[in-house]
């Protein structure tokens, strides 16, 4: 399984980015069962758990609650991130994990969100 990672770049305050991560290779059981994150590390800061869903769930951090949306399709095996109303504190690394439902951890490359005032 290999997550690959897209969607980043470089936005203006207040606009917005979709992150995407497919995971190829991965069959419909491990990702229907699978627990799917974003998470984002920032120069000097500590790491952040962005968002998080499941079959049943999503949850988000409060700095990004209402602004971002995690949604994910199982057929094409992808989980996105939606991000609006960005700031230049949503500048970070943005990472995909995902735990699939036999509890193995994958890890996408992350990709550089970078917002500008």
């Amino acid at each position: 399984v290999h997550l690959v990672e897209s969607g980043g770049g470089l936005v203006q305050a207040g606009g917005s980015l979709r992150l995407s991560c497919k995971a190829s290779g991965m069959i419909l059981s491990e990702f229907s069962g699978a627990t799917m994150e974003w998470h984002r590390q920032a120069p000097g800061k500590q790491g952040e758990l962005v968002a998080a869903i499941t079959s049943a769930d999503t949850n988000y951090a409060e700095s990004v609650k209402g602004r971002f949306t995690i949604t994910r399709d199982k057929n094409r095996r992808t989980v996105d991130l939606q991000m609006n109303s960005l700031n230049v504190e949503d500048t970070a690394v943005y990472y995909c994990h995902i735990v699939s439902a036999s509890t193995r951890h994958y890890w996408g490359q992350g990709t550089q969100v970078t917002v500008s005032s």
